[in-house]
């Protein structure tokens, strides 16, 4: 069946990478995403990772872009971490942060966010230094592929986290719970799931191009989680405060789950 839709697909065409990361991560005073893709991100991952039920050996981070800021809080609680991308641009973009090379994107001002959340005036750099440490791989994907990393076979994971990934490669909710699927089979019997996604959007923007957005909702991922499995320990939903044209999701979702054995 040919693709019906008039935008293109993150995982098919891909996308600039650092332009991304300008559009909805940056330190610009025209970047208007900071309370729904900062804030919203450190802030139920802190909460959630203190409660110190999340924890292991191994997390595995399936997301969209190039973004490390939702990995601060994870890196105090797992020794390796296996980052997996779909695009080799998102590849060089991390590699280029992790490295600490030259032209790197600039994520200090997250530092202030992480202050006011724990209190530690030397956290931004000390997390830094940690996330770099930890991601022991970067490793490309196939998601049409049994074996998404063939053909290396991935140990599996105590957690994995993934965020605005689902929502731009899910034509349908078919496509969603098939790959929700595979992302489950990553993990051990009991391991947990962190899902950090949008709601109600059709389409994002990057530079000129406009990607495809699966449209859904609180109810259909939380049937989609039950269904394959996964028991729901925590779930936040924030409408959307961003006034811009490029994206229309209506708001941002954080659920932690984890999955029966």
């Amino acid at each position: 069946m040919m693709d019906s839709s008039p935008y293109n697909l993150y995982h098919v065409h891909g996308y600039d990478s650092r332009q991304c990361l300008e559009h909805y991560f940056s330190d610009k005073s025209d970047m208007v995403f900071g309370d729904d893709f900062l804030t919203f991100f450190i802030e139920n991952l802190r909460q959630v990772f203190a409660v110190g039920h999340i924890n292991g050996d191994i997390l595995i981070d399936l997301s969209s872009g190039s973004f490390i800021h939702h990995l601060y809080s994870a890196c105090e609680f797992f020794k390796n971490m296996i980052v997996l991308k779909v695009n080799n641009r998102c590849i060089m973009e991390l590699k280029r942060w992790v490295d600490n090379r030259t032209g790197a994107f600039y994520w200090g001002h997250t530092s202030a966010l992480l202050q006011e959340k724990e209190g530690n005036s030397d956290q931004f750099e000390d997390k830094a230094g940690k996330v770099r440490s930890a991601i022991q791989h970067i490793v490309k994907y196939d998601l049409e592929k049994e074996n998404m990393t063939e053909p290396l076979v991935l140990p599996p994971a105590d957690c994995v986290i993934s965020a605005l990934l689902l929502d731009v490669i899910s034509k349908d909710q078919d496509d969603y719970i098939r790959y929700l699927r595979k992302f489950s089979r990553l993990l051990n019997p009991g391991g947990h799931l962190i899902l950090i996604g949008c709601l109600g959007g059709t389409y994002f923007t990057v530079g000129k191009d406009k990607f495809h957005g699966f449209t859904n909702d609180e109810d259909f991922i939380r049937k989609a989680l039950v269904g394959e499995g996964f028991i729901i320990d925590d779930c936040k939903v924030k409408e959307r405060t961003a006034v811009s044209d490029l994206i229309d999701y209506k708001a941002v979702i954080f659920i932690a789950a984890h999955k029966e054995k």
